[in-house]
């Protein structure tokens, strides 16, 4: 197996003995980029979103359904212009690194890791809690233990993505589309054209139990219908034409994740209390039941398990990219950087997550990862918005190629920043001690890069854009 650490201060191989340096493979189109994004994102339909409706009843979910929508339409703007200028693995980390710096980049690469991490221990947490009440439901209550599918479903999952990235994302957007179509047919069988007859919206909407400030608290969970679409930039290096696919894939799929966000509320609020889907796993399975069609109810276990084991291989794709990507650069250590030399997989960053997500998910509820997941998620947009404007300040548009120009610059880069300032607010409202948690944690760590890590980083190997030179240096 081929890594490509050097150990500093060592003679240089000569060209003869030098190993041959093993890269990721260029194999996937704008459809892999589309389910890789969606697929990650769509478990935000069957699961999670619903919390946001405990926080603030029906309306404040779909209003902060629709705010969040404007705050990834942002992020996906941004993203796929500098995502197919700076075609890398690592998505943001690598923007991050040449844009504004080394403690920026390390940063971004953690709440990347951390994001992703922490959404596919949601979706194990999920897959274990939908099987076991499935079971349940087909008489065999007590016969099924969720833990020992959570890790299935992480075990598995990784050795796909071991095995090699264009059957992981080919499965993916597969079953990323079959989950699509079961929302599509819960909301036809719920009779849109004709309310009153299925879901009961005039009965079940009772405005604001919680006035305004419900609003902003349902601001947290809404972002679960979207979290994840920037994954897109995670793949960039094995991307064909990360120029077209990059921007066609990112941009298809957050205008699919608004539909689908719109579609899904629409059903849960028209078929449930607001008092009892706050606090539902897995609030379109049990939408289905409530429709009393047995084929639908079969059809949506099937699709809320397809979106969960979607979601959590693209999250360990995602993960293990950006941790390669800084074991390769040094701002981790370089054994992360492997490559396997017949699957062409980032291996050992796959494998070296195994036991932290088993851990994870069998020890910690569900709205607990839901809110790491969403916390590091904020950060790393904070920080994509700083980055776009940095970025055209130092490289116009005149200056270099971009496979994508975001329109109305910079009004993007600061309703970004507006809502993830309200979001944080929003999300200390509910769980201001893991904020507060997680904000000492990366503190710790960015002064452990300052202090031990940075030494290692080779800065000169790392600009690896053929850019001119920014403008005012």
């Amino acid at each position: 197996m081929v890594d490509i650490s050097n150990t500093p201060g060592a003679l240089a191989p000569s060209p003869a003995a030098a190993p041959k340096r093993v890269a990721l493979k260029r194999v996937l189109g704008p459809a892999h980029v589309w389910g890789l994004g969606v697929g990650i994102v769509l478990v935000g339909e069957f699961m999670g979103w619903n919390f946001a409706v405990g926080k603030g009843g029906a309306i404040a979910a779909l209003t902060a359904c629709w705010l969040a929508g404007i705050l990834y339409t942002c992020v996906a703007m941004i993203d796929s212009e500098v995502t197919s200028t700076v075609a890398a693995a690592g998505g943001q980390y690598a923007q991050a690194k040449h844009i504004i710096g080394p403690l920026a980049a390390f940063n971004v690469g953690l709440y990347l890791v951390m994001a992703y991490t922490m959404l596919e221990v949601s979706n194990a947490i999920v897959t274990g809690d939908l099987i076991q009440a499935f079971a349940a439901n087909m008489g065999l209550e007590g016969e099924v233990d969720k833990r020992a599918y959570m890790v299935l479903t992480i075990v598995f999952l990784s050795w796909l993505n071991y095995r090699g990235v264009l059957a992981t994302l080919t499965i993916n957007y597969i079953i990323t589309a079959i989950a699509f179509a079961a929302i599509i047919a819960l909301f036809v069988a719920v009779n849109p054209l004709t309310p009153g007859t299925v879901v009961m919206h005039d009965q079940l909407l009772t405005g604001l139990p919680y006035g305004g400030l419900g609003i902003l608290a349902a601001m947290h969970f809404g972002l679960w219908f979207y979290l994840g679409i920037e994954g897109t930039t995670q793949a960039a290096e094995e991307v064909r034409s990360p120029a077209r696919s990059l921007p066609l894939g990112t941009l298809t799929g957050i205008m699919t994740l608004l539909i689908a966000a719109t579609i899904t509320w629409y059903i849960g609020a028209g078929l449930m209390p607001w008092e009892y889907l706050g606090q539902a796993i897995t609030p379109l399975y049990d939408a289905a039941r409530l429709t009393g069609s047995k084929p639908l109810e079969v059809f949506l276990f099937v699709g809320t398990l397809f979106a969960t084991l979607a979601s959590a291989n693209g999250c360990i794709n995602d993960a293990s990219r950006a941790w390669f990507a800084m074991g390769r650069d040094r701002y981790m250590p370089v054994w992360f950087g492997g490559v396997h030399p017949t699957y062409r997989t980032p291996f050992r960053s796959i494998v070296f997550f195994v036991p932290i997500a088993i851990l994870f998910a069998i020890s910690t509820p569900l709205d607990q990862t839901i809110t790491l997941s969403i916390l590091s998620g904020l950060l790393g947009y904070t920080i994509m918005a700083i980055g776009v404007i940095i970025f055209r300040r130092k490289w116009p548009l005149d200056s270099i190629a971009r496979g994508y120009i975001h329109p109305l610059h910079p009004l993007p880069a600061i309703l970004l920043l507006t809502l993830c300032a309200i979001t944080y607010v929003a999300v200390f409202l509910g769980y201001g001690t893991q904020l507060l948690a997680m904000m000492v944690f990366y503190i710790v760590a960015s002064a452990w890069f300052v202090l031990h890590r940075y030494k290692y980083c080779r800065r000169g190997e790392q600009f690896t854009m053929p850019w001119p030179k920014p403008r005012g240096y």
